[in-house]
């Protein structure tokens, strides 16, 4: 919006035109918007939840403490973002809009699902099957018009590979594994999502590592320098638009983790969870790090890992891997402190970042 008014359409504010500045404007507008409207935020929904129990059955008794403590506030999360983005970001980029509906499409699956636990009282909200359906739609519907109403490239992309070298074009079944991604990784955050800070520190150390993706893949330099091809790396036209939408997570999940530390006075709920993780997986998609985001999201891959061998395996053998899946209960239950296991897994979180950005001089 902003961009239009201020360059695009009389161009007497120069500095506008540069993603670099808007990015910067975007974290900035989201943090302050999260920092000053939180508080009021929370009292609201503690009057309209009225002491609810929001915490899961399938957690460890010791959570029952924090019975009490108000839900979907990630809710004002996706709106700081959504409002930072509509107000600094091209709205004539089409990866911009799919991004953006992406992530609002999970934002409402997620808060139907929050609202149902509250009026329902019940903690399981909408059946799963019907959750992942209405995931599955929603992301190949919006992926189905990026390929077919737009150039946007249905080749993979492989880490320490020279993408001019091996690029493997899918065609139409990208639709598929672009989904699959997507998908994947808003469970997977939704899985993590169980401690005080925990899900909102490493999306905040990704959300900064894909500003530092999209930025190399396709920024311009002196008019002339391609930096995607000086890294071997797949050119997107137009992918440094997108560090608008990094910008705005960070800054919104800053805003958000202020007051979701331990001990955590909202929880972020099913419609930020869902919402960030899809967003997080959508960059992965835009930006060509399909499979790059398997190693920088690791935490959520080995959170929903932790899931799916511990079901398969008391399903095989009736025996229990871990003593409580996702992985973070475990450690709960060997005794670790919540601070403990939400600090490690932000440094493994951090480490992981490191390696996937590594991957770009790596080609």
């Amino acid at each position: 919006m902003l961009y239009y008014l201020l360059y695009q359409h009389n161009q007497w504010i120069n500095v506008v035109r540069y993603p670099s500045f808007r990015a910067i404007a975007a974290g900035a507008t989201a943090l302050i918007a999260g920092l000053l409207l939180y508080p009021s935020f929370i009292r609201w929904l503690k009057s309209v939840q009225r002491g609810s129990s929001n915490v899961r059955e399938d957690t460890p008794e010791t959570h029952q403490v924090k019975a009490g403590t108000p839900t979907m506030g990630g809710a004002l999360l996706l709106v700081a973002i959504m409002f930072s983005c509509l107000l600094w970001g091209d709205l004539t980029d089409i990866k911009m809009w799919v991004l953006m509906g992406i992530t609002t499409q999970f934002g409402l699956v997620g808060f139907i699902d929050d609202y149902r636990k509250l009026r329902q009282h019940d903690s399981k909200g909408l059946s799963g099957k019907v959750r992942l359906l209405a995931q599955f739609v929603a992301t190949a519907g919006m992926i189905s018009i990026l390929y077919f109403f737009s150039d946007f490239d249905s080749r993979v992309s492989f880490p320490v590979v020279n993408f001019d070298l091996y690029n493997p074009d899918i065609g139409w079944v990208y639709i598929v594994f672009a989904t699959v991604v997507i998908v994947g990784t808003a469970n997977a955050v939704n899985m993590t999502d169980g401690l005080d800070g925990l899900a909102i520190g490493p999306v905040i150390t990704s959300s900064f590592t894909f500003l530092v993706l999209a930025y190399a893949a396709g920024a311009v330099l002196l008019k002339s320098f391609v930096v995607a091809d000086y890294l071997r790396i797949p050119h997107i036209e137009g992918a440094e638009e997108l560090t608008v939408f990094c910008a705005a997570l960070m800054g919104a999940g800053i805003s958000f983790l202020w007051y979701n530390s331990y001990p955590a006075s909202v929880f972020m709920g099913d419609v930020g969870s869902l919402s960030m993780g899809a967003g997080l997986g959508t960059l992965a998609v835009l930006t060509k790090n399909e499979i790059v985001s398997a190693i920088i999201h690791g935490v959520f891959l080995m959170e929903i890992m932790s899931v799916i061998i511990q079901v398969i395996s008391f399903k095989l053998t009736g025996k229990r891997v871990f003593r409580m899946a996702p992985l973070h209960h475990h450690y709960e239950l060997k005794g670790w402190a919540e601070p403990k296991i939400i600090v490690r897994f932000w440094i493994i979180s951090i480490m992981l970042a490191m390696v996937g950005l590594a991957s770009l001089k790596l080609r």
